[in-house]
């Protein structure tokens, strides 16, 4: 006992057991550790194998993350390069040699006629005809092309569209533009046109026939970060089985997933603030946080790399297992996550970014978020005020692209300052424009994308430049610009023949090839008139006045002074009793004294003393009347998305068969508004405009008013009180009182047969004193017309629309009913447009159409802020020339036949221009009220 209890009791003894232990136990453990952590590199057990595999799986696919994050898709031209897109079994068949083409090549105007070779999809070749000397001598297989001195232009590149994603018809479920929802709010980076592409959206043949081969295709405004676009080729069913396939629309199809751009849809200002109630402010903080986030995971994942890259190297297998062990959330390795997966990609600078952006403090806005967070811009789209501070884009150190419009503009508050001239002054200051159609329907028909680069010279926009701006320029934008864009050696075989000078009016393909294929097929619907020959160089630019030049001539005295105008060299004004086209010698010469025509005739027969006479000398002077402009609101409404600039609107009918509850525009008139100035550079000196309404059959009674002068409502500015009664048919006019079509037209038959005798302007209807104007788009509705017009002859109808008065244009003729016709350049973007005549080259003119039946139409523009109403003109001459119509009729469609057909005095208007306005770039000099004696426009200018 004592013993133990002496061995228990000693310390020596106790300490010395203590440590052995310890010792044990320590070798103990790092054997255990060694076992686990070193021995499976020696010696692994099955198990261990598995894991350890797993770890070392999970390390390298992190690090080929690290490489890509570094990674930017190929944005030069390399010499020798296959197209991607092209298959042998429904790609281009034979190589093709194009001859004696006039060439502009994405750049420049080549001098001379110039040959251009393409095989699988590429162009190889490029040289002057004169110096081909294999020309004549193509070898078996070719096929050859002798252009005879056409146009030829690359492939027009939209890089703002909306086709493909929101399909025509007005069908909520087939609409995949916005991703406006609760769980995700206004920040949805992470969404993908792609997921929403019909690919078999007829759309896109569409498109293509006006010779735009690619567009971007963009999720919508919505949302201040939008989700990622992907660029497209208009070209359905491309592949190798002749499918509907998304995959084979893609421009970027046979290259991998990985090496493709990206582009990102942001948007600012008005329509995030609709959607999601926010102020800017508050939309800018939500954007930076998000930005915050992702710079967070950036930083977390280069601190991963970094620290892989070095275990790899090192063989650290202890900090190898500790970087790829999962998290509390998510899964293990490199850090990521789907959500944040777009928004990192952007700060790293592998996205385009491409901005809804219209206001300078917008604009300003981004590019301070783009400096605070490291992100690039590529463009500012709409930008429609970017004008305004051209200096401060070109110093935001981006190279960015402003896609603008250039004839659309005061739809929203956003677009109220928007400038003709917005082209010129951003080009001139280095900015880089493009030109896009933002493709949401007839609107905005991306078909005719090229018209507004045609606009754009005519306000001072070089040629090459406007040209550049439907072609390189979006191209380099959308960093596509190896591939599309241009015409040259190793470029897609994407180009358009044109019939005329592409800045000429109604251009249009004669054949678009999309990777070498043609797929117009020798156009036959082209312009068949005599009096529109082919244009074989650019329209001139619109004439700009100096100052002082202006001062002299318009003073408060030009009434009262006796105005010589020479040089003129056409007339096209029945109202001043001569008409005619003078020799290049012998120019003629108009004398206004009191505002009243004096003489007009050859230069000798018109004698002026210059030095008591203000002489105003023209180059190419050309006399026309006033013209008349249907509108849908046009001094009643400035701002539709404001509701206190507008005269207010009808929400629906409270009864509709009591004439008190009428509305008349004569009531609600204001004869001035932006859009007034536009008329007037337009020649427009009458304009007729209905009341507003949503969801109304009964529209109300229309007013026509003058828009040139300072005339009042109490000094002959409203030039008929009650023009007509407006009704509107179809699905803009349901509502509970008339909530259907059947009823509508129901309705209509009933007005007219309860009403016939009365002292009502339902009355004056019913008995032919007072016009009715329909407002109808399909086949079915108009025939509806037709046979309520049979049944009560005394009836005055018009109808206003008409897309579907082609397919009936004979029994239109044979019932005397006239047209307002909106759909000379129409599209089925509504379910009651289908069977809209697409026109040249893929059918004939619907105009066309009305003309050999002999129906009586004028043209009126779609909308009133979309085409630009000083273009109206423009739209006659574009529909005569497809039409087989003269000079005189272009002119006569928009002045004398709309003055017949809606029953308005003759008008006694004359405007005088410099330059030829059936073309782009003439100018108004005058505008003279001759019945009055009146100037009531010198030289008017607009923004």
């Amino acid at each position: 006992m004592e013993k133990l209890s002496g061995h228990v009791n000693n310390p020596v003894r106790h300490h010395n057991r203590s440590r052995f232990t310890a010792y044990c136990l320590g070798a103990a453990s790092l054997f255990l550790l060694w076992q686990a952590f070193y021995l499976p590199w020696l010696e692994p057990s099955p198990q261990a194998t598995l894991l350890d595999q797993q770890s070392l799986d999970i390390l390298e696919e992190g690090l080929v993350k690290c490489a890509q994050d570094k990674y930017i898709p190929e944005r030069s031209p390399s010499p020798g390069r296959k197209n991607p897109r092209h298959n042998n079994k429904t790609g281009q068949k034979n190589a093709v040699w194009i001859r004696n083409a006039t060439v502009f090549d994405g750049e420049k105007f080549l001098e001379g006629a110039h040959d251009i070779y393409f095989v699988n999809g590429v162009i190889t070749i490029t040289i002057a005809t004169a110096a081909n000397t294999a020309a004549g001598q193509i070898p078996d297989g070719f096929t050859e092309v002798d252009a005879q001195g056409k146009w030829i232009t690359p492939g027009i590149v939209d890089m703002h569209s909306h086709h493909l994603i929101e399909l025509p018809g007005n069908s909520e479920m087939a609409s995949d533009g916005n991703e406006v929802n609760p769980d995700f709010g206004p920040l949805t980076p992470f969404v993908r046109s792609l997921d929403g592409i019909k690919a078999y959206d007829k759309t896109a043949t569409y498109i293509a026939a006006g010779g735009v081969t690619s567009s971007l295709i963009l999720p919508g405004s919505a949302n201040i970060m939008g989700g990622e676009a992907f660029p497209v080729k208009n070209l359905l069913r491309a592949g190798p089985d002749g499918e509907e396939v998304v995959e084979e629309l893609l421009l970027e199809y046979g290259i991998p997933t990985e090496r493709r751009q990206r582009y990102m849809k942001m948007a600012c200002g008005e329509n995030p603030k609709a959607v999601y109630s926010h102020t800017r402010m508050g939309n800018a903080f939500k954007f930076r946080e998000q930005m915050a986030k992702g710079k967070e995971l950036i930083s977390k994942q280069n601190r991963w790399c970094l620290s892989a890259a070095a275990a790899k190297e090192a063989g650290d297998f202890m900090a190898i297992r500790e970087l790829v062990k999962p998290p509390p959330h998510g899964k293990p390795g490199y850090p990521e996550a789907l959500k944040l997966d777009s928004t990192v990609a952007m700060l790293r600078g592998k996205v385009n970014v491409n901005i809804h952006c219209y206001e300078p403090e917008d604009l300003e806005d981004m590019i301070r978020h783009s400096a605070e967070f490291g992100f690039p811009i590529n463009a500012f789209h709409h930008a429609i005020e970017a004008w305004r501070v051209p200096e401060m884009i070109k110093n935001s150190g981006h190279n960015i692209t402003i896609a603008t419009f250039q004839d659309a503009a005061f739809y929203k508050f956003e677009a109220y300052l928007a400038s003709l001239h917005a082209g010129k002054i951003l080009t001139d200051h280095g900015v880089a424009v493009a030109y896009k159609s933002d493709h949401t329907g007839e609107d905005l028909n991306a078909r005719y994308l090229l018209s507004q680069a045609a606009g754009a010279h005519s306000f001072g926009l070089g040629a090459e430049l406007a040209l550049q701006a439907v072609t390189s320029v979006p191209a380099k934008s959308m960093n596509q610009a190896h591939r599309i864009g241009y015409l040259r050696p190793s470029y897609d075989a994407d180009l358009v023949m044109w019939d005329s000078h592409p800045l000429s009016i109604g251009a249009t393909p004669v054949e678009v090839y999309i990777d070498g294929r043609a797929t117009i097929n020798n156009a036959v619907y082209l312009a068949d008139s005599q009096h529109f020959t082919a244009a074989s160089i650019a329209p001139p630019m619109k004439k700009e006045v100096l100052p002082e030049e202006k001062q002299k001539i318009c003073n408060p005295a030009m009434n009262l002074q006796r105005l010589v105008l020479t040089g003129i060299s056409k007339s096209f004004a029945n109202t001043i009793g001569i008409k005619h086209t003078a020799d290049n010698d012998s120019k003629m010469t108009l004398i206004l004294e009191s505002g009243k025509v004096a003489c007009f005739g050859a230069s000798g027969e018109c004698v002026h003393n210059a030095a008591t006479d203000t002489v105003i000398a023209l180059e190419d002077g050309h006399v026309l009347p006033g013209l008349t402009a249907v509108t849908g609101n046009m001094g009643l409404l400035e701002i539709p998305s404001e509701e206190s600039l507008m005269d207010g609107e009808i929400k629906k009918n409270k009864d509709v068969f009591d004439p008190a509850n009428l509305v008349y525009a004569k009531y609600g008139i204001h004869l001035e508004g932006t859009g007034f100035h536009r008329a007037r550079i337009g020649g427009v000196t009458k304009i007729v405009t209905p009341p507003l309404s949503q969801n109304s059959f009964i529209k109300g009674v229309s007013t026509a008013f003058r828009s040139t002068g300072n005339y009042s409502i109490l000094d002959g500015g409203i030039v008929v009180d009650d023009l007509a009664l407006h009704v509107v048919l179809g699905y803009m006019a349901r509502s509970d009182a008339t909530p259907s079509t059947s009823d509508q037209i129901g309705k209509l038959h009933k007005l007219v047969k309860d009403n016939k005798g009365k002292d009502s302007v339902y009355g004056k209807v019913a008995d032919g004193n007072l016009p009715l104007i329909v407002h109808a788009r399909n086949k079915y509705d108009i025939q509806q017309l037709i046979k309520l017009k049979r049944e009560h002859k005394a009836v005055k109808i018009i109808i206003l629309g008409g897309h579907g008065a082609p397919a009936v244009a004979q029994e239109l003729a044979d019932a005397d009913i006239p047209i307002i016709f909106t759909a000379q350049r129409g599209e089925e973007d509504l379910w009651e447009k289908q069977g809209t005549l697409p026109g040249p080259p893929l059918s004939k003119s619907p105009t066309r159409l009305l003309v050999e039946a002999g129906v009586k139409f004028t043209i009126a523009l779609v909308s009133d802020w979309s085409s630009g109403i000083h273009n109206l003109l423009l739209e006659a001459s574009w529909a005569a020339k497809f039409a087989g119509l003269s000079h005189q009729q272009a002119v006569d469609l928009v002045s004398k036949d709309a003055e017949e057909i809606l029953g308005l005095p003759k008008s006694e208007d004359i405007v005088i221009y410099e330059g030829n306005p059936l073309e782009y770039g003439a100018s108004v000099v005058l505008t003279v009220d001759t019945e009055k004696g009146r100037v009531t426009e010198c030289w008017p200018s607009v923004t």
